[in-house]
Order: C-alpha cells, then sequence, then structure tokens
C-alpha cells in the first residue's frame, strides 16, 4: 500500500488561487487523481494525470481553472486552483490507482470565502 501525503490548502477568497501537492511513499501506480467531497456531498472527481506520458482529465467544472501536473523524480502530484469560487470549498483528497482498491490521502480543506 502506497502512502499519499498531501499539503497546501487553506482559505482563500473568491478569485484567488492555492496549490495542492501530494507525495507518494512508492511509484507503484500509472495514474494520480485529485478527487473532493463538499459538506452533506458525496466525493467528486476533480482531475486525473497519467504517470507515464502526463495526459491529463479534468472535470467540467475545473476545466480552465485548474491544473494537474507530475514531478516524476519526487513522486508528487500538484493541483494548481486558480480563479477559485466558494463553490469550489471542500475536503480535497488525493488518490492513486494502486491494486487492488487504489490509495487514497487523508484529506486536506480547501476553503474559499464569497
Amino acid at each position: 500500500q502506497v502512502q499519499l501525503v498531501e499539503s497546501g490548502g487553506g482559505l482563500v477568497q473568491a478569485g484567488g488561487s492555492l496549490r495542492l501537492s501530494c507525495a507518494a511513499s512508492a511509484p507503484t501506480f500509472s495514474t494520480m487523481a485529485w478527487f473532493r467531497q463538499a459538506p452533506g456531498k458525496g466525493r467528486e472527481f476533480v482531475a486525473r494525470i497519467y504517470w507515464a506520458d502526463g495526459s491529463t482529465v479534468y472535470a467540467d467544472s475545473v476545466k480552465g481553472r485548474f491544473a494537474i501536473s507530475r514531478d516524476n523524480a519526487k513522486n508528487t502530484v500538484s493541483l494548481q486552483m486558480n480563479s477559485l469560487k466558494p463553490e469550489d470549498t471542500a475536503v480535497y483528497y488525493c488518490n492513486a490507482d494502486t491494486r487492488p482498491l487504489g490509495s487514497w490521502g487523508q484529506g486536506t480543506q480547501v476553503t474559499v470565502s464569497s
């Protein structure tokens, strides 16, 4: 089981930016992703990056505002979040598609004030 350690997050005003990072203990995955969970809602997909070629996928709600990137040497994935909106407020979780059931970080709070 790979360990995922997240950093970043915090409180920001609407229109501001934040950067999240997630470091994996070992490169035993083919993709890493970010999910989020707002109060009273289910966990939803935000963005994914394919480790081999760096290709990315985004949820429609964050396209053009968020950017996921990787550092292969450090086994780290980052999420640059720009033009933040109050509806982006959630706990953000890092995920790696390790076998058999995937791995999750502990979550980091992002709060966007209006």
